[in-house]
């Protein structure tokens, strides 16, 4: 019998994800993005051995951490894997259990890229969808992300607009959401409860995106760095998490 351990970056579980984003085109299209994140729903115990697997790879954690981050609100940002044939990438969301309901992403924002997102653990997710508009709504100060080439991480002002509310959708645990780059909006755990989901991204589709800061909030607003022992200690509660919800 053989000792030698599994490499996580040749793990079978990323490939099997590969295989439902595969097409005519290198660049997936939205269904495919969901079509890959009703397969992680229905492997989420592939998806844990795989993070098991992950964890105690010393090169993938150093590799997975350089690439993630801490959101300013608390919550963890972490790339799992990323692929250029097909172009995508697994990204894992964790909001920690707390004694506070995190705020999630506060601020409404878009994105550069599609996406179909499956509530892995916790009780689900609060959204809010805005669209502007130039009558009733809040006023917000609007900042482009990805616009200036010397920092692409920056924000730059773009003018200030009225956003309404058009849609509050809830995603429960265990629900599939898509969300196309046409989409602003908010989101947030449901509740203080360790909270995570899986993000499968699609490929950039435009260049830069959209951020909202209400009137005197600062548009300066840093990630942090997530360390290889932040990493650990995530997977290692996400784990029991979901080791409890199919013990007998």
């Amino acid at each position: 019998m053989s000792t030698t351990p599994i490499v996580a970056a040749d793990h079978a579980f990323p490939r099997f994800v590969a295989e439902a984003l595969r097409g005519n085109d290198s660049r997936p299209s939205l269904l495919q993005l969901e079509a890959a994140a009703e397969h992680i729903r229905g492997a989420r115990r592939a998806f844990a051995a795989w993070l098991r697997d992950l964890a105690a790879d010393r090169a993938a954690v150093a590799e997975i951490a350089k690439r993630s981050y801490w959101h300013p609100n608390g919550f963890a940002k972490v790339v799992l894997h990323t692929s250029i044939e097909p172009e995508f990438r697994i990204r894992l969301h964790v909001w920690p259990r707390s004694e506070m309901p995190s705020r999630g992403e506060s601020n409404p924002h878009s994105h550069r890229w599609e996406f179909a997102s499956h509530v892995l653990a916790g009780t689900g997710m609060h959204m809010v969808e805005f669209a502007e508009t130039s009558e009733g709504g809040k006023p917000y100060r609007r900042y482009r992300y990805g616009a200036d080439p010397a920092d692409p991480a920056s924000l730059t002002a773009d003018g200030e607009v009225r956003l309404r509310r058009r849609g509050v959708p809830h995603v429960q645990s265990g629900d599939v959401y898509t969300c196309d780059t046409s989409i602003v909006h908010t989101v947030r755990p449901i509740d203080a409860e360790l909270t995570a989901t899986v993000v499968v991204q699609g490929p950039r589709r435009t260049p830069t995106t959209v951020v909202y800061c209400e009137p005197g909030e600062s548009d300066d607003q840093p990630n942090f760095d997530l360390t290889g022992a932040d990493f650990g200690e995530l997977v290692s509660e996400l784990l029991a998490s979901l080791d409890s919800e199919v013990a007998p």
